[in-house]
């Protein structure tokens, strides 16, 4: 099934690699204007000029997602550029350092929840007062599987991940009578930068991950952004508050 975006605009952040860069794409092989937003300026603009080169059309906006100002800004930008926001995926995130509950900074726990918890609020803060003027609009976070159960030595991580559930599902009950649909994808592990970075690219370890999938394998960025387009499609018109698992059976086991 092609689910089609034409005349939509689609706001991504951390647009400038993995599931973000996936995300934007497929919003614009869908047919739609896409926004790409990240800290990273060169990752952001090979992203835009992807989908130039596949005669797509997108901007990029240079944003960290842990200041106000520059969230408010992105919003803004993206209205003056294309007139209005239809979808938003709040991908940005960042994995954090890695040690038991007791071991980890204070440092470190601040700058994970500033960028994954009050990121993805500040985010859904300045797009759903764009969306409440416009009469509506499509938001879809990235949590993770670690936001549904526990992660040795990633304590600020999952805590972070399980808060943007329940950001999602308050805001998909606060703005549903407002044409407001809200959901979060969870992703298992998946193949990106991110996890690469996590395992330091110790192949025996991304081997270890994979096989500790049921179906033998990592997930690809693009799975993960097929799930994000039809969360946002109208497809899934009657689907909100919703954290859809996407992890090749990792949590049912």
């Amino acid at each position: 099934m092609f689910l089609h975006m034409d005349n939509k605009v689609a706001l991504v952040t951390g647009g400038g690699s993995g599931i973000g860069r996936a995300s934007a794409l497929a919003f614009a092989n869908a047919g739609a204007k896409v926004v790409v937003a990240d800290i990273n300026v060169d990752g952001g603009e090979e992203t835009v000029q992807m989908i130039h080169e596949a005669r797509g059309e997108a901007i990029f906006i240079r944003t960290d997602v842990s200041q106000a100002a520059d969230v408010a800004t992105m919003v803004t930008q993206a209205v003056k550029t294309f007139g209005h926001i239809d979808c938003a995926h709040n991908n940005a995130g960042i994995s954090g350092g890695s040690a038991p509950t007791a071991e980890c900074s204070e440092e470190n726990w601040d700058r994970v929840i500033s960028i994954n918890l009050k990121g993805i609020w500040l985010s859904m803060k300045y797009e759903i007062r764009q969306m409440l003027e416009q009469g509506g609009g499509v938001i879809v976070n990235s949590s993770s599987v670690a936001g549904l159960v526990g992660t040795r030595r990633v304590p600020a991580y999952v805590a972070s991940k399980h808060g943007i559930i329940g950001l999602t599902k308050t805001a998909a009950l606060e703005y549903a009578r407002q044409n407001i649909r809200v959901n979060a994808v969870c992703p298992g592990v998946i193949h990106t930068p991110m996890i690469a970075q996590f395992t330091g690219g110790n192949a025996q370890i991304m081997e270890e991950f994979a096989e500790e999938e049921p179906l033998g394998r990592m997930g690809e960025p693009e799975e993960i952004a097929a799930a994000v387009l039809w969360l946002c499609s109208d497809a899934a018109s009657f689907v909100t508050g919703h954290a859809m698992v996407v992890d090749g059976g990792r949590t049912a086991q």
